[in-house]
């Protein structure tokens, strides 16, 4: 391989060019260095603005998204990173999208659903554009060599990718780590120099995979076990005191957060973990989940067309094939390790992080949102050929110009699937439900609210029950407990006993959907639901084997009228519920056990509970309790206050 100022060249012959013809050869190279500038920056520019006035065209909140800033509300109240006030509960899986909601917040004082949609938005955008820049990175900018934009524009052009730009979820903030992590890996692999800070700076961003997403761990426990195990920078420092630092500089915030978490919320998870049994296989429902979003837009097309136009660039491309070899006179471990410092390492790295993530996905059974939990793992798949290089041929050869019509014809058709995708409506369930659990989230709330962009809290007041949610609060004073009836068509409101406070006893609403009943009350009413994101009761209830998938648990409100401490008896109890349950009910949340779980989060934070929280936060993890109070009684070795004494 010749490289620039080798030696070995110096006494090599060289022919010397007319001045008019060294003039010409030297515009002509000017001028494919302009084109090929040119097409990529054109190219991000087209791509940015496409993916921009698709998502805005989409733009929405989502309720799960809605969610997020009730914690934001009472970050900003002064109540802690809590969903009700006096109870640490985590209900955002992505802990660093609640403080980047909440900073944000802080820094405008402008409408938090405003706020998240600007910062969605912005993310999104920013995350296609490092996506390409690394590409570009990857493949170089040699002059005759044409950028042009590929698997960027297949990503954008899948409608779940543009609904989940804008929804308030932590999407936008997961691929644009991905799309950092991915820039500053390839800048890493192809420095001759490595800077520390440089270097820092990596693993740093690495590290947060945590709490990004729990699950983005694979991607970045991996990067950071590649740089760890790459060579290290020259540099004063000895490379095992480099190699010390980067484990601390990348552990720096996932440790500390951890131990916050443990301490602060008594689990060593995020709550929805334990809701959705994050652990927990259903390997038919993830299949199930896969094709909802492959099968109808032949998803499988395009990635096939770009891995093959990439193949043969690659075989076609001297550069590529020498920056996987190591360094002459190399061998052995240190061989190993030059290797792992190259750009041929990152793509592999990525590719493998990408199907291990669809692989864990699978396990989990996927989700309940049409092709939301799948989005990532799309992205990371696509980032090598975000950008898919052309190299036009200098001469008329035959075999020069198959070169470039193949990936040509390649990248045509997969434009011509894009057009096609983003055009498609894959999941029809409309408002309604699929019988596979899974729906169009955004559509699904367009059609249930009445509004093409349901944005503000309170555009889901015209969601089926909300309006009435908020009148029977003002139509009690005293409290209570509001139920939704078995019918789901109205509501129910179990009293608080006598006597009632001055201030009244306050209210709790028990609801599936958390955001948009959270997000048009006050933060003193307590809002709970059956599947337990904001309530650990449920949240730590046993799984459902046959329930939709990310709404497997149900705890019955027997339970919710004990522990809320409201009327249990009829008439005043609503007529629905049975005393002989919540009797029952009264007796298994008397189990010790379930009151330590409950205090983790109801207790008040002293250092004693703090501490006492981090040493039996992987045991809460796991406890659980059967939802129905007779069951739950007997396991936990209770004596049922509805069974007749035995006669003497």
């Amino acid at each position: 391989m010749v490289v620039a100022g080798d030696k070995r060249n110096e006494d090599a012959p060289t022919t010397a060019l007319p001045v008019g013809a060294a003039l010409r050869q030297a515009l002509a190279a000017r001028r494919a260095s302009l084109l090929s500038r040119a097409t990529f920056v054109g190219g991000v520019t087209l791509t940015v603005v496409l993916f921009g006035v698709g998502a805005w065209q989409r733009r929405w909140i989502a309720d799960d998204g809605l969610i997020v800033l009730r914690t934001v509300r009472n970050l900003l109240a002064g109540n802690g990173p809590v969903f009700n006030s006096g109870e640490r509960v985590e209900t955002n899986t992505s802990a660093a999208w609640t403080y980047v909601v909440w900073f944000f917040s802080w820094l405008t004082q402008a409408r938090l659903e405003y706020v998240v949609l600007g910062v969605a938005l912005t993310l999104s955008l920013l995350a296609v554009v490092f996506a390409m820049l690394g590409a570009a990175r990857l493949w170089g900018g040699a002059a005759g060599q044409l950028l042009l934009p590929a698997g960027a524009l297949v990503y954008i052009a899948v409608p779940p990718a543009r609904d989940y730009a804008s929804s308030g979820l932590e999407n936008c903030l997961v691929i644009f780590w991905i799309g950092v992590l991915w820039w500053l890996l390839m800048r890493w692999s192809q420095a001759e120099k490595v800077t520390l800070p440089a270097l820092f700076g990596l693993v740093f961003w690495a590290g947060l995979c945590w709490v990004i997403r729990p699950e983005m761990t694979i991607l970045g426990g991996l990067a950071l076990l590649l740089v760890f195990s790459a060579p290290m920078p020259e540099s004063r420092l000895r490379p095992i005191v480099i190699r010390a630092l980067t484990v601390v500089v990348g552990g720096l915030v996932p440790l500390g957060y951890q131990i916050w978490r443990m301490g602060y919320y008594g689990l060593p998870v995020p709550n929805t973990a334990i809701a959705k049994e994050a652990g927990g296989a259903k390997w038919q429902q993830g299949f199930t989940y896969l094709w909802d979003l492959v099968g109808p837009y032949y998803l499988w097309l395009p990635l096939l067309l770009l891995v093959a136009a990439a193949v043969l660039v690659i075989r076609s491309s001297r550069r590529a094939a020498a920056s996987a070899s190591p360094r002459d006179g190399v061998t052995g471990l240190r061989a190993l390790r030059q290797r792992l410092h190259s750009p041929t390492a990152i793509v592999l790295l990525m590719l493998f992080s990408g199907l291990l993530l669809i692989a864990f996905n699978l396990r989990v059974g996927g989700d309940f949102m049409h092709g939301r939990m799948l989005l990532p793992q799309l992205f990371i798949l696509l980032l090598p050929v975000s950008v898919l290089p052309l190299r036009l041929p200098a001469t008329r050869d035959p075999k020069a110009v198959a070169g470039v019509a193949v990936p040509l014809v390649a990248w045509f058709v997969a434009m011509g699937w894009a057009l096609f995708a983003a055009n498609t409506t894959a999941n029809n369930a409309g408002a309604s439900i699929s019988d596979t659990g899974i729906v169009d989230e955004r559509v699904y709330y367009v059609l249930n609210s009445g509004h093409d962009h349901p944005i503000l809290a309170e555009d889901y007041l015209d969601y089926p029950r909300m309006r009435a949610m908020i009148r029977d609060i003002a139509l009690t004073p005293d409290g209570g407990l509001l139920l939704n009836s078995p019918s789901f068509m109205m509501w129910y409101v179990a009293p608080p006993p006598l006597p009632i406070p001055e201030d009244g006893h306050g209210h709790t609403v028990y609801f599936l959907n958390l955001g948009m009943t959270s997000m048009n009350v006050p933060l003193n009413v307590r809002v709970i639901d059956q599947e337990g994101l904001a309530y650990p009761l449920a949240a730590h209830t046993d799984r459902l084997a046959d329930g939709r998938i990310g709404h497997d648990k149900n705890l019955y409100p027997d339970w919710v009228v004990v522990d809320t401490g409201m009327v249990d008896r009829h008439p005043w109890m609503p007529w629905f519920l049975d005393e002989k349950w919540v009797t029952q009910a009264r007796t298994a949340l008397s189990c010790p056990a379930t009151q330590d779980l409950l205090a983790s989060s109801r207790a008040p934070l002293t250092w004693d509970r703090f501490r006492h929280n981090i040493v039996q936060s992987l045991h809460f993890a796991k406890y659980r309790i059967d939802r129905v109070p007779k069951y739950e009684i007997q396991r936990c070795h209770l004596v049922d206050p509805t069974t007749p004494t035995a006669p003497n």
